[in-house]
């Protein structure tokens, strides 16, 4: 019997079959190894897009600060401002380029480095009550009066009770201005520190503004002291007015005088007050001992801690008056309830090369002001009898 299944119907089709599948099967296999290589290459594309999505902050702001600072260096050295022109800062005070006259908001850096000189000097700022505001002005609401209040049972009847005042305090914001100067060789010399050096200028003048206007401003163009509000004898203070008390001997202090001051003020204020006064009193304060001969006075226990009086920090403040006939030397009390620093939160400068030939003038100007916010917070002692 022949072993040839060739004329077999039935084994041909098999074959013809296998053939046809074989044949597909290998399209099958070689359109799937095309989609994988597609897929791949579509996952790397996507991979290196999360990873540089995925870059870390820092990095990020790193990189988007190094040219604004680039750019504001070549401001200040060359006066070129091409870089700064439409650049965006993202800062947290910091939003857009001032290009309406020409000015500059200065680096976000800079601009940091001025602002801790100014929280840490020695001046009403440092314990006042600090507010950015965007507008002309800052609106202080009081309510200085208590609301009614009565016992009542469950029979009778409810009477009205009193309704408490509330008093506006409108804070306007003044224009402060420094104004420092260098020579151009010195800008030219790449080895100095134009941004610190602007800094420190700018810092040191607000500072020293500031403070003597938070204490004895006038509220012309600038923010008016709490020593320039009406005094009062403190047994017939009402609002509006600072209460003082009386040392009782003319240009002189005793401690006495100095418990007397510290009771005039509310008990709701003495948690969080403070002294203030120049180093001319504080010379003759430290010397004060009370009856048992102890000194009232106390040095801060730390490095940078303040000196206490009564147990209550002492802010040493040299536009305070000095001691003198009918001067109000000390002032005492809760300085963040009492007095209100409001101010806006950008700062910039203009460089002027042309008015100091061969010096380059920096004109630098921020907005703030000040006032009273509370006449109950704040007491005086006066060096007087009555």
């Amino acid at each position: 019997m022949s072993t040839s299944d060739g004329g077999n119907p039935m084994v041909r089709e098999v074959k013809q079959a296998m053939t046809g599948f074989v044949s597909e099967f290998k399209g099958f296999r070689d359109d799937m190894n095309n989609r994988l290589t597609q897929a791949e290459e579509r996952l790397t594309m996507l991979d290196r897009k999360s990873h540089l999505a995925a870059r870390p902050h820092l990095a990020a702001a790193t990189d988007a600060g190094a040219p604004h600072q680039k750019a504001f260096d070549a401001y200040l050295r060359s006066g070129d401002d091409d870089g700064l022109r439409g650049l965006e800062i993202e800062a947290k005070s910091l939003s857009t380029v001032v290009n309406s006259d020409g000015g500059y908001l200065v680096d976000p850096q800079t601009a940091e480095a001025i602002k801790s000189v100014l929280r840490s000097t020695a001046s009403i700022r440092s314990i006042a009550q600090v507010v950015n505001v965007e507008a002309n002005s800052f609106d202080v609401l009081v309510d200085h009066a208590d609301m009614g209040a009565g016992w009542a049972d469950e029979t009778s009847a409810t009477a009205e009770t009193g309704t408490p005042s509330i008093d506006r305090i409108s804070i306007p914001l003044h224009e402060l201005s420094a104004l420092p100067k260098a020579s151009q060789r010195l800008l030219d010399d790449s080895a100095f520190d134009v941004e610190g050096w602007l800094a420190e200028r700018i810092a040191n003048k607000f500072a020293r503004a500031e403070a003597a206007a938070f204490v004895n401003g006038d509220g012309q163009d600038k923010p008016r002291g709490f020593l320039t509000h009406a005094k009062v004898d403190n047994d017939v203070w009402a609002w509006g007015n600072l209460g003082y008390v009386p040392t009782g001997a003319a240009g002189e202090v005793t401690a006495e005088a100095i418990v007397d001051l510290v009771y005039a003020l509310g008990a709701q204020y003495r948690a969080n007050a403070s002294f203030v006064m120049s180093s001319k009193t504080a010379g003759i304060i430290r010397k004060l001992k009370d009856g048992d001969g102890r000194f009232l006075w106390s040095d801060g226990l730390a490095a940078g801690e303040p000196a206490r009086l009564m147990g209550y920090p002492v802010l040493i403040a040299e536009d305070m008056p000095e001691p003198a006939t009918d001067s109000y030397s000390i002032a005492f009390g809760d300085f963040h309830a009492g007095y209100t620093v409001a101010e806006r939160p950008d700062l910039r400068v203009l460089r002027d090369p042309f008015s100091a030939k061969p010096h380059v003038l920096f004109y630098a100007t921020k907005r703030v002001g000040g006032d009273v916010s509370d006449f109950a917070a704040i007491k005086l002692l006066k060096f007087g009898t009555a």
